[in-house]
């Protein structure tokens, strides 16, 4: 299912335990969704439709959809979990990931996994920046990872 955001189309799909993909249209490392539902009907692609446009109204910060993160490595689904623990408005870098899952020597790997996160803007990879603070890389673009962060009064 493909849904507008003030961003841009976003393009979602859904397995049996929850939201697996949310992509922007065209971005980079845009897996294979061949066989998840994007039925518009689907009732997780539908929560996950009204909850992204109560986010980008301000009317909320928090999602409540359920996430399937399952289709990374073991690594990918723990940095991906740890990116769930950044509050809205706050921000993390690659090394400081790397350090809370006790691999501290592990940032490339680190940054590796979050620009594979399967479920942007809902897993928040957009708030994690470079050790001093610059914006770095995201698969969506920088344009969109500067407006996300301004959103939630990250920057």
């Amino acid at each position: 299912m493909t849904a507008p955001t003030p961003l841009g189309p976003v393009l979602m799909a859904a397995s049996a335990h929850g939201l697996a993909g949310l992509w922007f249209v065209g971005q980079r490392h845009m897996p294979d969704s061949t066989g998840w539902p994007t039925d518009a009907q689907h009732p997780v692609l539908q929560q996950t439709q009204r909850e992204l446009e109560a986010y980008f109204l301000g009317q909320r910060t928090a999602f409540e959809v359920p996430l399937d993160l399952s289709h990374g490595t073991e690594f990918q689904q723990e940095v991906w979990q740890a990116l769930l623990r950044i509050a809205p408005g706050d921000t993390s870098h690659y090394g400081a990931l790397a350090t809370q899952l006790g691999k501290p020597k592990a940032s490339r790997a680190v940054g590796a996994a979050v620009g594979r996160n399967p479920i942007s803007i809902l897993v928040p990879c957009h708030r994690v920046v470079g050790a001093s603070g610059q914006l770095t890389g995201y698969a969506g673009g920088l344009d969109r990872k500067l407006a996300l962060l301004q959103l939630e009064s990250a920057v």
